[in-house]
């Protein structure tokens, strides 16, 4: 157990048995604070991510593998996988879970993320599920709408989110033209989403006969898809624009028939946009799977906001004119990231940083002034060099034999 406790992370990740993980922890009292397979809980970390000892420096006999406490702003959180403790309070959402809370009454909270960093702030909230949304589109890649988006983009954020969120349930976007054309082509498209995007489930939009068809061959697949009615943003062109959806009472009627024949298909959830909260509490009533709400009321399962949106992160033009009427603003991020850049470029030009305290990094004993020593040789070599050069002469450099 003592060898073992000196493995690298990698060969922990790869090699490491539950019942050797167990061992680690009982005998051994550390595990490396990244990789794969994470300690769930871990107290003590190994000195290297904070020492300094990976800038170059090699730590001596006595401080290899010495473990130092991890840094206050470090959150520690469960992975998937980890039967402990904290993994017990805290689960992770499934299917099955999500289709449990939906029973309890218990309200589904439901958040985007396109990045690592968004996602790990997902889930330390305790977001029960998150969507890498087409709407990457539109609030990180600068398009108008969601039609633009690839199907390669999506899945170069699909693997970002999926390594920063472990709790959460992660749901990747099937984006526009990536499912319509054959279910052939949707369900090799879903399959890398579940395989090279390590997302757990899919979402299509729309409920007409060649979507209902697709659901089923992806369900059948062995592949979760959730729903998606009312305004959906793929069908921008055809709906003249983001508009709501449901306000006439043939046009509920008609959702509410698409939410039923969604579950009919094997959804096991679906995500209704923009529709009048009435259309809505008689979709959640009359189906028996989780239905995630955005713009449409207080009567569904749970509620899903786009990130950006609710953080109020950006304050651009652009952005500012896609952000829905129905999306609550909780922060004021973009402000202060506005703020925070200018207070930096402010600092540059007056050159107040870096201080001190920002330039930690010093010399070895003894190696400053063999340097000073070097550079004030180099400097009489280069004048040399120079005046040399001035008159005409041939100067040697290395290997070459230049003429000026």
């Amino acid at each position: 157990v003592r060898m073992a406790s000196r493995l690298t992370s990698r060969v922990l990740s790869t090699a490491t048995t539950p019942r050797l993980l167990s061992a680690l922890r009982a005998g051994a009292g550390a595990l490396p604070a990244h990789g794969p397979l994470r300690a769930a809980a871990p107290a003590r970390w190994y000195s290297a991510a904070w020492d300094g000892s990976s800038m170059g420096e090699q730590p001596g006999p006595q401080e290899a593998g010495r473990a130092t406490s991890a840094p206050d702003s470090y959150v520690q959180r469960p992975t998937k996988g980890d039967v402990d403790e904290a993994a017990s309070k805290m689960k992770n959402i499934t299917i099955v879970e999500l289709q449990k809370m939906r029973d309890n009454k218990i309200p589904i909270s439901m958040v985007t993320a396109y990045d690592f960093p968004s996602a790990v702030h997902v889930d330390l909230a305790g977001v029960d599920v998150v969507l890498v949304g087409d709407s990457v589109g539109m609030v990180v890649l600068g398009y108008d709408t969601t039609l633009p988006v690839t199907f390669d983009e999506i899945l170069h954020h699909c693997r970002a989110v999926a390594r920063g969120a472990k709790r959460p349930l992660l749901v990747g976007d099937l984006p526009f033209g990536s499912y319509e054309v054959s279910t052939e082509e949707a369900q090799r498209n879903a399959y890398r989403l579940l395989k090279e995007g390590s997302m757990e489930a899919v979402k299509l939009e729309g409920a007409d006969p060649s979507r209902l068809r697709t659901v089923e061959v992806l369900t059948k697949g062995g592949i979760a898809v959730m729903g998606h009615i009312g305004l959906t943003p793929q069908s921008y062109s055809t709906l003249g624009g983001f508009r709501a959806q449901g306000r006439r009472a043939a046009q509920a009627v008609e959702l509410v028939e698409q939410a039923q024949r969604l579950e009919d298909a094997g959804v096991f959830a679906m995500v209704v946009e923009c529709v009048p909260q009435e259309v809505a509490r008689e979709i959640t009533e009359r189906v028996s799977v989780p239905v995630i709400g955005i713009g449409s009321g207080p009567h569904t399962s749970g509620q899903v906001l786009v990130y950006h949106d609710l953080l109020g992160m950006m304050q651009h033009p652009h952005h500012a004119k896609v952000v829905p009427k129905f999306s609550k603003q909780y922060a004021d991020v973009g402000v202060q990231i506005h703020a925070a850049l200018k207070d930096f470029c402010k600092e540059v030009r007056e050159e107040k940083f870096p201080a001190q305290r920002y330039s930690p990094y010093q010399m070895l004993k003894g190696e400053k002034d063999m340097f000073e020593e070097a550079m004030l040789k180099r400097g009489d070599a280069e004048e040399e060099r120079k005046r040399r050069q001035a008159g005409g002469e041939i100067v040697e450099s290395g290997d070459n034999i230049k003429v000026y």
